[in-house]
């Protein structure tokens, strides 16, 4: 029994550990996300709208889709002026997840005036240095799934910017729970990554 206890103890131990800069990015970044529809957010420079998967035809997945949505409804709302597309312009399977993010965005009725797209957001991280290098952005209300957010607004935090989060309706399904559990990892690489910047700066 005794031996079981402590067998449990470590395990416990180890998924604490495994978990902190996720539990680190949720505990910090709490208050300042929220559904896209209804949250109390500030304005801001732009919503980034954070790229994900396309299909061979073009159409955005059914998470990309909600990513534009909620994008679209901080600026219905008057919170952004600008949709900031980002991900990448040629994927694993060659395709652009910003065309799509874009042709979504207009049929949704936003200008093409009021839409950037940055087909160098290959990665998260890069997204966030997109935004504040290349377009000068100070704050911004990223737009991803929920379990995403977390990770998101710290790496935008953590390269200057001033983040909110914006979520769509949250899915209860199968892609939802892999992402969650894809999280702790992505949020230990986001962590050396955000260590390693401020070592070399």
């Amino acid at each position: 029994m005794a031996h079981l206890l402590a067998v449990s103890a470590r395990l416990l131990a180890l998924g604490a550990l495994a978990a902190a800069p996720q539990l680190y990015a949720r505990v910090t970044t709490h208050r300042d996300r929220g559904p896209a529809a209804t949250g109390a957010f500030r304005p801001a420079d732009a919503a980034l709208v954070l790229g994900a998967r396309v299909w061979e035809d073009g159409r955005p997945s059914l998470f990309l889709r909600q990513r534009v949505e909620a994008g679209v409804a901080l600026y219905q709302r008057g919170l952004v002026p600008t949709l900031v597309l980002t991900g990448a312009g040629r994927n694993r399977e060659g395709l652009d997840e910003t065309a799509a993010m874009e042709r979504t965005a207009l049929d949704l009725g936003v200008p093409a005036r009021d839409l950037v797209r940055d087909p160098s957001g290959h990665d998260t991280r890069a997204s966030a240095l997109n935004a504040r290098d290349a377009l000068g952005l100070a704050s911004v209300i990223v737009c991803s799934q929920e379990f995403h957010l977390p990770r998101a607004m710290w790496l935008c935090r953590s390269v200057g910017l001033v983040p909110q989060g914006a979520h769509p309706p949250v899915l209860v399904r199968e892609h939802t729970a892999f992402g969650h559990a894809r999280e702790v990892p992505a949020s230990w690489k986001a962590a050396i990554e955000i260590v390693r910047d401020r070592v070399q700066g």
